[in-house]
């Protein structure tokens, strides 16, 4: 622990305690001897400003309060070296997920943090080479994302050209956004769209323009968004109506049981070792792909009409080679 870190802890150690503080107990947690904890008390004291004050009928330090002044602050940004690299990791995360997003909003915070990463010699030049996110299928935001989170954010309403993914179509729209949500690796809208008069969920890099209005946009209650947007399976919208049952090998079980397919799911073994998942659906398309990723490790116990789906998925599927 280095002197910021000290300095640091010793202002939470104080901030956050309404008891004094004994000498021992700085000594402990800042992990130094007696003579250095005085230094950094006299540091906080008379170069930061702070109202440390030794209270003697308490045998401890405190922070002395003025009538009507609040709580004291250090001055600056502060912050430990593991928030610091915990910020650093979280800008090259952020970076990597969606490139030069907020560049222009968050560059002057993280020059700062650059620098004080620089001065306090944490070793972060690895960070480049060391943290990295691997983007599986993803497509390009487009250039209407900034416009499409603001609007989000400032609760107003779209003027939007979208081109559907499955017939092609163009059309166009007024939406009120409702949410932005990353989803494996995707960008989309959840929106109330005015010309359909309902929720709709719109892939963002098939909005093909978009512009932000003066009219509010239209509030749906979180309740009804939570039931039409999370109660369903996947990205595939609407009030959950069915129930999957699905039965993993004791082989696929050990990696499955740890996985989160749905926030309603419900998981057991069984006696033979092998894992059975119950989750709720209503678009089977999403559900049958992830469970074909699994292929003979997986079984689709109920619905039946969910077991024929997957069946008639693996007999094209054999047919396709089998032609070879």
């Amino acid at each position: 622990m280095d002197k910021f870190d000290r300095i640091y802890e010793l202002h939470r150690l104080l901030a956050g305690r309404r008891t004094a503080v004994p000498i021992e107990t700085i000594m402990e947690r800042l992990e130094c001897s007696r003579p250095s904890a005085y230094r950094l008390l006299r540091l906080l004291r008379d170069h930061l400003g702070a109202p440390v004050e030794f209270d003697a009928e308490r045998e401890g330090y405190v922070y002395a309060q003025a009538p009507g002044a609040g709580p004291y602050e250090l001055p600056g940004l502060w912050f430990n070296a593991k928030e610091l690299q915990a910020l650093a990791v979280f800008e090259r995360l952020l970076e990597q997920l969606e490139p030069g997003l907020l560049a222009e909003h968050l560059r002057p915070l993280a020059e700062r943090v650059l620098r004080l990463i620089e001065h306090r010699r944490l070793g972060l030049s690895e960070l480049p080479r060391r943290i990295q996110v691997l983007p599986i299928g993803a497509r390009p935001s487009g250039e209407h994302f900034r416009t499409l989170a603001s609007a989000t954010l400032q609760r107003r309403r779209l003027a939007i050209r979208y081109r559907s993914r499955s017939r092609e179509e163009v059309t166009e729209r007024e939406v009120s956004p409702q949410h932005l949500v990353h989803y494996r690796d995707n960008w989309y809208l959840d929106a109330w769209c005015h010309l359909r008069r309902g929720l709709r969920i719109f892939s963002v890099d098939r909005i093909l323009t978009a512009r932000e209005l003066d009219a509010p946009a239209q509030e749906v209650p979180e309740k009804e968004l939570r039931e039409h947007f999370a109660s369903a399976y996947g990205i595939f919208a609407g009030r959950a109506n069915k129930t999957a049952v699905l039965r993993f090998s004791p082989e696929r079980a050990r990696w499955v049981a740890d996985e989160r397919w749905h926030p309603e799911q419900v998981g057991q073994y069984r006696t033979d070792g092998s894992y059975e998942l119950r989750l709720p659906y209503r678009d089977e398309r999403e559900l049958v792909m992830d469970i074909l990723r699994h292929g003979p490790e997986v079984e689709v116990v109920a619905p039946a009409a969910l077991r024929r789906a997957v069946e008639a998925k693996l007999r094209r599927a054999l047919e396709r080679y089998s032609q070879g």
